[in-house]
């Protein structure tokens, strides 16, 4: 079918979570069908979905169907194997984001060195294959240094701090003696986020920075719009428009930087789809990350990114998303995921809380070519 895609037309999406879940809920208002494909039974996305396969990822016959019900598909996280994005292409499928994206953003490595290669500002990195490559590294990026896998791993999982080379041994075991990426330390004085997009056209619409907060590894707060000066929102819009452009990205992409001392940014990676540090938008902007993904992978065009209020995005954890005087908050806006069983540390949902912004809120990337 061509692009763009007209409404009665159906997005597929590789996975069920909450990501999925809330583009399956901005397709539908658009007038878009989704087909979930998906391992797990009754998962989040399916229960608001015209359609669910359930199956493993690398499963042809479960690839040969999603093709079939779908003008499009995308995915909801970047643990789907790229394989499947090869296969469905070759299936005569249209996928978006490219698979190519998806296996950079999978291979820390291969990340880093794509940034590398375009310019792109990130921290000093060594490949690490065995223990025995973490002292020679530890010269070179000085101590301490954080060790994380090459694949997988998040809210930090998979990773270690490496203090000097006598914890080699110990620390490459406590990532399961996987390959990895050591990372020099970076003296950021915070981590902010882009969220932007890409159309079929080339055009870049991107959101304000947020400034991000972790407890324990995970996400816990996304403020938004960040203060940051003139120089550090440019650099933020060259940076993205940059790595969009370089990879012919189609859909929505969360790029997460340290910010230095003095304004400047390092990228520490990205991700290849909608993302967490982008919630308050649902709320927040006229047109959401979940709707302009949709919009993108259809060949619609993009829409605006402006705020229309301030946001603070807490995400709720375990039991936290339980509590129902959450819903009692007038400038609260809450959101549950449908997941069954609130383990500790699990995110169940997020609350966004608006307020008035304080000056008009620019768009950090009006539309306009990457």
């Amino acid at each position: 079918m061509p692009f763009p895609l007209p409404p009665g037309s159906t997005i597929g999406i590789l996975g069920g979570g909450q990501l999925g879940r809330m583009l399956a809920l901005a397709a539908a208002r658009l007038g878009f069908d989704v087909a979930i494909l998906t391992p797990e039974p009754g998962s989040p996305a399916s229960r608001v979905a015209a359609h669910t396969v359930i199956s493993a990822y690398d499963d042809p016959s479960a690839l040969g169907e999603l093709a079939r019900l779908s003008d499009v598909v995308t995915f909801e996280f970047e643990n789907v194997p790229a394989a499947a994005i090869e296969r469905l292409a070759a299936l005569g499928a249209q996928t978006a984001p490219n698979a190519r994206s998806l296996a950079t953003a999978q291979d820390r490595i291969a990340e880093k060195r794509f940034f590398e290669a375009e310019g792109v500002p990130t921290v000093a990195f060594a490949q690490i294959d065995s223990a025995a490559d973490i002292g020679p590294a530890l010269e070179r990026l000085g101590a301490p240094a954080l060790l994380k896998t090459r694949r997988e791993g998040y809210d930090g999982k998979g990773q270690a701090w490496v203090e000097s080379a006598a914890d080699a041994e110990t620390a490459f075991a406590a990532i399961g003696n996987a390959p990895a990426v050591l990372e020099a330390k970076c003296p950021f004085v915070r981590e902010v986020s882009v969220i932007a997009a890409r159309g079929r056209d080339g055009r870049v619409a991107a959101y304000p920075l947020s400034e991000n907060r972790h407890e324990n590894g995970i996400l816990r707060r996304s403020i938004a719009p960040a203060q940051a000066s003139d120089a550090t929102a440019a650099q933020a819009r060259a940076i993205v428009a940059t790595v969009l452009e370089k990879l012919d990205y189609v859909g929505v992409i969360g790029v997460e930087m340290f910010e230095l001392a003095d304004g400047s940014l390092l990228v520490n990676e990205f991700a290849p789809r909608v993302h967490n540090s982008g919630h308050w938008t649902a709320d927040a902007c006229q047109v959401d990350q979940f709707e302009q993904h949709i919009r993108a992978v259809a060949g619609w065009p993009l829409g605006p990114t402006d705020m229309l209020a301030a946001a603070e995005m807490l995400n709720l954890l375990g039991e936290e998303a339980l509590d129902p005087a959450l819903a009692a908050d007038p400038m609260a806006r809450l959101w549950l995921y449908g997941k069954v069983g609130a383990a500790p540390g699990r995110k169940m949902g997020h609350v966004t809380r608006l307020k008035p912004l304080k000056s008009p809120s620019p768009n950090l990337c009006p539309l306009g070519r990457g």
